[in-house]
């Protein structure tokens, strides 16, 4: 396994133990040391330190430190000009500036840091409020740090930085049960988006399909709501899709990005990655149960002729059923290296033709009347943006979507018990 695919997959575990967290946010001193732990995992950071800025009197507290000795026992000085540019920097901050942060801290300090080095300071700002900082030794492998090292640790460190903002409400306000919730559901925001990130880190492997699992999440997220999922089951299905193909990560790199057409071996090869991704997937408990599950069956059949388990019918998870589709259109409407992205027509005729044996019904009625809904303008044109190309005279496409509804609207469930059957 490479050093690329090694670094993905073990950020992968630090972001599933901060979304144990998320769903367990109690005690938020525990998250915050477990947080900063993981921070330092993530990407084997040697040596760092969490603080706490309070505006008065004007300094900075450490809450959470490794690999620092004794020297950060006490406040430091942070002086209100300081602090203004730190927060204006924010969790946007780039990688030549969070050096630069170091450079000047180290310099502000040097009796603190006398025989101490850190590499990186990252300002943790929530709501345009400057909460604290984050202070980072070098890595362990001695390799610099990179932009997308950066994004990884700015997506914890906002974590963080929520953390402390929520314990500090959380003292001043009594266990306001309003405010609680909102900053639970703010924490379960920043997991769905740093899970996103890493989808896209996944995609960066196969040069082919770069932003297909985000893609994939969104294209499910309609679905599911267009099927009048509940939202925590929408927040799933969503998560589910960004990681559906992570079992990509142990496929031959070669294979991955072959110009054309697999042959046999090629395809077994490809054909390992959705049981690849339930066994990484698996060990770890997400917030949503059957996110593993959804990976392992993504090419599954209503017929049974899928794959990796030959399923048929409702054997078939719904949420399986709901990304096997989202992935299927997805790879129809992009440029693959055997073949250009098909026109919609095309995608809609295959479409037809496959209900009920190798997709659900039910499932692509509710893709239907959502693709209907947004070309009516009866819908926020989320399916159509997503599509990343532009289509004239789209009304073009209504008749063959009311069609469809007809035809699987009712009679579908049918066909899809006939073809369970056979």
């Amino acid at each position: 396994m490479d050093t690329n695919t090694q670094r993905l997959l073990h950020t992968f575990s630090a972001l599933a133990d901060l979304g144990q967290e998320i769903a367990a946010a109690g005690d938020f001193d525990e998250m915050l040391r477990t947080s900063f732990h993981l921070l330092l995992g993530s990407l084997a950071i040697r040596r760092g330190a969490v603080a706490e800025y309070e505006r008065e009197p004007g300094s900075v507290r450490f809450v959470a430190t490794r690999g620092l000795g004794e020297s950060l026992s006490g406040p430091l000085a942070l002086s209100t000009d300081h602090a203004q540019r730190l927060s204006s920097l924010g969790s946007s901050i780039s990688l030549a500036d969070a050096g630069k942060e170091a450079q000047r801290f180290l310099e502000d300090h040097k009796d603190a840091f006398a025989s101490v080095e850190i590499d990186l300071v990252l300002p943790l700002v929530v709501r345009e409020e400057l909460i604290g900082l984050v202070l980072l030794g070098e890595k362990a492998t001695g390799e610099k740090f990179t932009d997308e090292d950066l994004e990884v640790l700015s997506a914890l460190s906002r974590h963080i930085g929520v953390g402390i903002r929520s314990h500090r409400l959380l003292d001043e306000i009594g266990h306001k049960a309003d405010e609680n919730l909102r900053l639970y559901e703010g924490l379960r925001a920043i997991y769905k988006e740093t899970v996103r990130a890493f989808a896209a880190a996944i995609d960066i492997k196969d040069r082919y399909t770069q932003g297909h699992s985000v893609r994939v999440g969104k294209y499910s997220e309609i679905i599911a709501r267009e099927m009048g999922w509940p939202d925590e089951e929408v927040e799933g299905i969503t998560i589910a899709g960004y990681l559906h193909d992570i079992g990509k990560l142990i496929v031959d790199l070669s294979v991955l990005n072959s110009p054309g057409r697999f042959n046999a071996k090629e395809q077994k090869e490809m054909n390992r990655h959705p049981y690849a991704g339930y066994e990484i997937l698996s060990p770890i408990s997400h917030p949503y149960a059957d996110i593993p599950l959804m990976a392992r069956y993504h090419h599954e059949r209503m017929d049974g002729n899928g794959y990796p388990d030959g399923l048929k019918g409702d054997q078939i998870p719904p949420g399986a059923k709901i990304v096997t589709l989202a992935d299927s259109f997805d790879a129809m409407t992009t440029d693959r290296p055997y073949r250009k992205k098909l026109p919609l027509e095309d995608v809609l005729a295959d479409f037809r033709v496959n209900t009920g044996t190798q997709f659900d019904p039910e499932v692509v009625c509710a893709f239907c009347r959502a693709f209907l809904k947004e070309i009516e303008g009866s819908k926020e044109r989320r399916l159509l943006n997503l599509l990343n190309r532009n289509y004239s005279n789209m009304e073009r496409l209504s008749p063959m979507l009311s069609q469809m509804l007809s035809e699987f609207d009712g009679g579908g469930d049918t066909r899809a018990a006939s073809a369970a059957g056979n």
